[in-house]
C-alpha cells in the first residue's frame, strides 16, 4: 500500500482553489465590515 490517498489529483486543485477563494472572500470583506461597524459603535 504505498499509494497516499490524502493528496488530490492535480486536475482538481484549481478547482479547490477556487472554492477556498468564493468562500474566503466574502468571509474577509464581512470580517473587514464587521470590525468597521464595531468600531463605530464604541467609539461613537
Amino acid at each position: 500500500m504505498s499509494s497516499d490517498s490524502s493528496q488530490s489529483p492535480p486536475s482538481r486543485r484549481g478547482l479547490i482553489a477556487f472554492a477556498w477563494l468564493w468562500v474566503g472572500a466574502p468571509l474577509c470583506y464581512g470580517l473587514y465590515e464587521l470590525v468597521q461597524k464595531a468600531t463605530q459603535l464604541f467609539t461613537g
